[in-house]
């Protein structure tokens, strides 16, 4: 046995099918195949004139109090999806302007990150830069383990630039993809 909701929807689809087929040529046809032929039938003196037009009358009213109740549904389904529509735009914009803020902050903390890595640069430089102090002031009796340690250490320098130089440009990347989200 169908449910009541099942009912409604059979009812629901069958408003529609006919609401479609009423805006069809189909149907102007066949109303007009009708109206012809009760307009003949009091001429070939098949039915009086006054009870055909009675007749037609009271099916026409019916009709068309059917087709307003048909229309309605079609017209309230209509605007219930407008609105689920008018809903989900809402929740996309808002989502957008989620998006947007999130990307400045991700611009500001790459412009964050790439600052710092400029200073550790800089303090590396300077780091290499009193190594080579340390190397020229030593006397040529120094150890052979700090020789060790100290080229160790600028091995160790140079590595990190090669690594900061490494980050700096993948930061460049990260602002540049950034730079073309913003422009979409």
């Amino acid at each position: 046995m169908k449910t009541s909701h099942e009912k409604i929807e059979f009812l629901e689809k069958l408003a529609d099918g006919i609401t479609s087929w009423i805006g069809s040529i189909s149907s102007l046809i066949i109303h007009t195949l009708l109206f012809l032929t009760s307009f003949l039938l009091p001429v070939f003196g098949v039915v009086d004139f006054d009870k055909m037009l009675l007749v037609l009358t009271t099916v026409l009213s019916l009709e068309a109090i059917y087709l307003s109740i048909l229309i309605q549904m079609s017209v309230n389904k209509s605007h219930e999806k407008i609105e689920d529509i008018q809903e989900d735009i809402e929740e996309i914009s808002e989502d957008i302007e989620d998006i947007q803020e999130d990307l400045e902050e991700i611009s500001e903390d790459i412009e964050e990150i790439s600052e710092d890595l400029e200073e550790i640069s800089e303090d590396i430089d300077e780091i290499q830069e009193d190594i080579e102090e340390i190397n020229d002031d030593e006397d040529d009796d120094e150890d052979h383990n700090e020789r060790a340690k100290n080229v160790m250490l600028k091995s160790n320098v140079s590595s990190n630039k090669n690594e900061i130089k490494l980050l700096k440009d993948k930061i460049q990347e990260l602002q540049d993809k950034l730079d073309g989200l913003k422009s979409e």
